[in-house]
Order: C-alpha cells, then structure tokens, then sequence
C-alpha cells in the first residue's frame, strides 16, 4: 500500500471528470429516493430517466465552464470547494430553466424539491470525496516519512501561514507540534490543530515533551534582543532555529518552505536598525548627478543601490576593479528606464583620469568609499595605502571643490580613531585634509562644496570581513582561527552603514565627522563560537577554535572616538556629531604633499614616521614600526 501510494501519479483530468458525474448521477438518484420516501413506483412515475439525464448534461456543461475538475484532488483546498460550489450553482440554474421551459410546454421532466435536494447532495458529495482522497493521500504519504516535531515562534498571521505551508508542502519532513508566543492573549489558544504554549517559560518543557527538533520564527519585528535569547536557549538543547525572509523577499509574493532559511549570525549581530529620514534623501538626490567610488565595493555597491531607489538623473559608478564593477551594473539595468548608470573603471589616486571623469559628468554629489581596508595588507605596503587612502582622497576633494559639488560625504572607519596601524592612520589623514579645507573654505568663500565624514566600525558580510572567513573554515570542517581572546569588536549592517552615509550627506553642512551609536561591541570568540553552533557543529568535537595571535596593526578594542574628541547631538537620537580638533590647511596640505611625494618614492619608514608626525595619536601595535615609537617614547607613552 505504502509503495503503491509513493508510485501514484496525479490522474487524467477526464478521469476525475467522469467520476464528478458519477458523483452527481448518485446524488439525483438519493435525492429521488429522499424526496418519494424510496418508493421505487413513485420514483419510476416522475420519469427518474429524464431528471438524470438532464441534471448530467447540465453538471458536464458546468464542469467544462467552471474547470472544476481540473484541480489536484490530494491538494485539495478552499479554493476548490468554493469552485465546486460554483459549478453546482451553475448546474442547477440551468437544470431550473429548462424544466420551466418544459413545464410552459406542459412537460415536468424533474421535480423542484428534486433539483434542490441534487444540489447540495452534489456540493455535500463532490468536496466530501476529495478531502477523503486528500486525507488518505496524506496520511499513507505521511506513513511513508520520517517527520521531525517542529514549533513555530510567534502564533500570529505569519505564524498560521508558516504552519500552512510545511502542511501543503509533500517535500516537508516537519511536523509543527506548537506555537509559541510571548502575548499572553494568545498562550493556550488552538490555532490550526496546534496549541499556544508561553514562549517565556515552556520552551524547554515543548522541547522535551514533543522532542521538538526544530524552531521557526515567524515574528517580524522581534527584538535583537529577544531573538538571541530564543535562539540561545535552542542551541543549548540542540534545535536547530530557522527564520521566514522579509515579505519583500518572498517569491512572487507568496512564502513557500524552500525560503524559510537557517538564522545566520548576521540575524543576531548589530542592534535595533535605526530610521532615517529616508523622503529627505530622495528629495536631495532626485534628478541630481552622483558620483560613486568603489562602487563594486561591499559598501559601494549598497550605496549604489540605496541611491538608485532614489531616482538620480546620472549614477556614475567608479572602480577600479572590473570584475565587481560589472556586476553592479549589471544589477542596475532594473533602473535603466530611470536612472542614467554610466561605469567607470579608474584608479582614484590617478589625477588626470579623475580630472577627465569630473569635467565629463560635473557630478553634484559625491560618496567616496573607495579605499584600501585590509589591516595586515596595508601595513605591509603603507606606501600603496597613501596612494589610495589619502591621494586618492586628496584628488577627489581638490576636484570637488574645482566643479563645484554640493555634497562630498567620505567614508571613513573607527580604525582612523587613535589607529594603531598604516591603514587607520591613513583614514584619519584623509579626515583631516578635507575637513581642513572645508574649513579654510568657509572662511575665504560664501559658499563651497560641504565635506562631511561618516565614522562607523565592522560591517557584516562585507569583503575580507571575519564572519566571511569563519563560514568558509567551518565549511571546511575548520579549524576557526581567532587571534586573541579579548578581541571585541562593534559591527553594523551594510545597509545601514549605507543609509547613515546617505543621511549625513543630507544632514551634514561641513566640516563634519557623523558616528553613530552601535551599541555593545561584540567578542570575536563568542561569535566565532555561536556561528559554530548555528552550523549544527559541536565546539571541540566537531571544530575547534585555535588563537593565532593579533596580526600587524590590529588592536584589541575598536573605538569610535579618540580621547580628545567628544560628540553633539544631531536630530536623531543615535546619530552624532565628533568635535576634533581643527587643523591649520596649509600645514596640512603641505604635509599631506610631502607625504605623498614619500609613497612615491616608496620610503616605507618615511612614510609612516611623517604619518606618526601628522596624527599624534597613531601608535603602532604589533608592527615592525614600533621602532619609531620607541624613538619617540610614544610606545611607553601609550602604554602607560
């Protein structure tokens, strides 16, 4: 039986045709035995032969209409009931205007009381056979199938919806045994043949009494919060959590059990998203020219798409990576009735060809996230980390102010904040230059480009990010490397690194340094330790955790602020505004200048030692130029 309901394919639509009628043909006959009290003489008197035959040939047309039969009778839902109805509708209308030609005529060929009891013995009898088929299928399908108990988190609409698609799916191997939820209102209600359990406190006891395997969560505007401890709680006993995507996500508009996915560590980092002023933005940038750098970029390539959605006349995108570049592009032909996307492979630290893109577009807007990021990349090569960081920087902002641009907003890193390596340092030297020239601006000139810096830490997901990393070497059955115990660090979500850099560029006037408030900084062996459990791995049996040790430049703890600078308000609560020391232009370009002239030349030690001379503050960790500080006594300084 089990084999025979595995093997059964779904029937030719004129089989379940001819079994409709055969239905319909055995509920005209009832409803002549019903309604002559089974007398056989009275049912034969009233000519049964003319009724059946009409009530068919009118129930064939109807079907053919409706498509009744057309339906897949072990899906059977709803929608198919209310189809029958229809059909059965149709059916007798048709049926009452031929007998009452017929009875104009002087023939009666069906009763009346007849036609009423055929029609609801039909709709009672056609629905009926196909939830009995269906519940058969169903339950030899099921007979056959290894389930596993699964709870649903959050008894809501999403929730009922969740349950109704592992029902409707054949490929499931879940079971939803509970709901779970946090309103009280709710707790010990039945929705859907599944009871309400107190998600505060009966967790542990579901997982035990039903030997629930898995959880869904279903509540869309859980908070960050909330969602760590239910998933912690799951972890320590071994169930496996997974989440349904945003309803934007949903394919076609409609969820369905492939895209309800395993919560990744991304779900659980960060903190509460912040709103900004998203309509100002649009406003701003709408029918403007924009230029991008680093458009391929992890956070190019967002900004891209978040200052697409706000209908610019011209996006000029600018990397010098082809590969990346051409795939945000590509990307972009969803915009291409509406926004002009012109891709520009070039180097920012190249004058010349930045002089030829801003002279071709006149750009009013700028966002420059092109730079070199990597730590110990950067601190191998200080003198390529000037080129980019801080040329490169130098160029667009001198051009800015040369083509008269509105807005250049800059995208820097709390590295920049008492950096500790080449790459820091680079960032803070490229802050103070524009912020120095913004200001020597607004002294000599009424109006002037407006240079705005946004300062905020690790981004998730982002290029040569840690998480990234982690994934690949569980993937690889590990181990994870962690450089040190205590390292911490704060992380964000690209897209909103990419909204905060959007809305300073609305908001900023210049010179202004934006930081945003990211919460708790977070343990890189904890999170190494939750993406091992989230992968359904066990710390120590399956993968382990090894510390190599800080690599060149890093540091311990991140910060967002040095300790000479502190913050003023702006108008949302988690947005600020970094007061630092202001910086003389023309002993900043002219340093900035000698710099650059040192990269050149390659003279590493140069370089970094004029870098130290420029931002006081940088002190080298873990890097074979310590030496300079040594000579200096800011090493002792600092460590002191």
């Amino acid at each position: 039986m089990k084999r025979f309901f595995k093997s059964l394919r779904i029937l030719p639509r004129w089989i379940i045709l001819l079994i409709d009628l055969m239905i319909i043909f055995a509920g005209v006959m009832l409803a002549y035995a019903l309604r002559f009290n089974f007398v056989i003489q009275d049912i034969l008197y009233h000519d049964i032969e003319q009724g059946l035959l009409l009530f068919l040939v009118a129930s064939a047309i109807a079907i053919l209409i409706t498509q009744s039969y057309s339906g897949i009778i072990r899906f059977t839902t709803l929608q198919d009931g209310l189809r029958i109805v229809y059909m059965c509708t149709l059916a007798t209308l048709m049926v009452l205007i031929v007998n009452l030609i017929s009875l104009n005529l002087g023939i009666s060929l069906i009763p009346r009381s007849v036609i009423i009891i055929s029609y609801f013995n039909a709709i009672t009898f056609l629905f009926s056979y196909r939830l009995i088929v269906k519940y058969i299928f169903t339950y030899f399908t099921n007979a056959i199938k290894h389930f596993s108990n699964a709870a649903i988190f959050g008894a809501g609409e999403f929730g009922l919806l969740t349950k109704q698609v592992i029902n409707h799916d054949q490929k499931s191997n879940l079971k939803v045994v509970a709901f779970l939820d946090d309103d009280p209102r709710k707790i010990g209600n039945v929705i859907n043949g599944a009871r309400v359990y107190k998600a505060s406190t009966e967790l542990p006891y579901l997982i035990d009494k039903y030997d629930v395997k898995e959880l869904i969560i279903t509540i869309r505007d859980l908070p960050l919060e909330r969602k760590n401890e239910i998933v912690d709680l799951c972890l320590e006993h071994g169930v496996k959590v997974r989440i349904i995507p945003k309803t934007d996500d949903w394919v076609k508009g409609e969820l369905d059990l492939q895209q309800i996915r395993e919560v990744k560590i991304e779900d659980l980092l960060g903190r509460e998203s912040v709103e900004l002023d998203n309509r100002e933005v649009k406003d701003q940038i709408k029918g403007k020219t924009v230029l991008i750098t680093g458009a391929g970029g992890s956070i190019g390539s967002e900004m891209v798409r978040q200052v697409a959605a706000c209908l610019p006349d011209t996006l000029v995108l600018l990397d010098q990576g082809e590969t990346p570049l051409y795939e945000i592009n590509r990307e972009m032909k969803d915009f291409s009735a509406y926004v002009k996307v012109v891709p520009v492979v070039a180097d920012v630290s190249e004058p010349l060809r930045m002089e030829k893109v801003f002279a071709s577009f006149q750009p009013q807007i700028v966002f420059h996230a092109a730079a070199y990021k990597h730590v110990p990349m950067m601190e191998k090569n200080p003198s390529e980390a000037v080129l980019c960081n801080v040329l490169g920087t130098k160029t667009l902002a001198d051009l800015a102010i040369k083509y008269k641009v509105d807005k250049f907003v800059m995208i820097s890193t709390d590295k920049a904040v008492n950096p500790t390596n080449v790459m820091g340092a680079t960032k803070r030297i490229a802050e103070i230059y524009v912020q120095s020239i913004n200001m020597f601006l607004n002294k000599n000139q009424e109006k002037c480009t407006g240079f705005v810096t946004t300062r905020f830490g690790n981004v998730l997901g982002s290029n040569g990010s840690v998480i990234p990393l982690f994934k690949k070497q569980i993937e690889d059955g590990g181990p994870v490397t962690v450089t040190d115990p205590e390292m911490t660090r704060y992380f964000m979500t690209i897209p909103e690194a990419c909204q905060l850099s959007l809305e300073a560029g609305i908001m900023g006037k210049g010179p202004q340094i934006f930081i945003i408030d990211m919460g708790e900084s977070i343990k890189i062996v904890d999170l190494a330790e939750k993406m091992i459990q989230l992968s359904g791995k066990k710390l120590g049996e399956d993968i382990e955790i090894v510390f190599t040790g800080l690599r060149e430049g890093e540091k311990l703890y991140e910060e967002l602020l040095n300790n000479q600078e502190n913050t003023l308000p702006t108008h949302h609560p988690k947005i600020m505004i970094a007061k630092v020391r202001e910086e003389a232009y023309e002993e900043v370009k002219e340093k900035t200048l000698k710099l650059i002239e040192l990269a050149q030349r390659g003279l590493e030690y140069e370089v970094v030692e004029l870098m130290k001379e420029i931002v006081p503050e940088y002190i080298s960790n873990n890097s074979k130029f310590e030496e300079l500080d040594r000579k200096t006594k800011k090493y002792i300084s600092r460590k002191n």
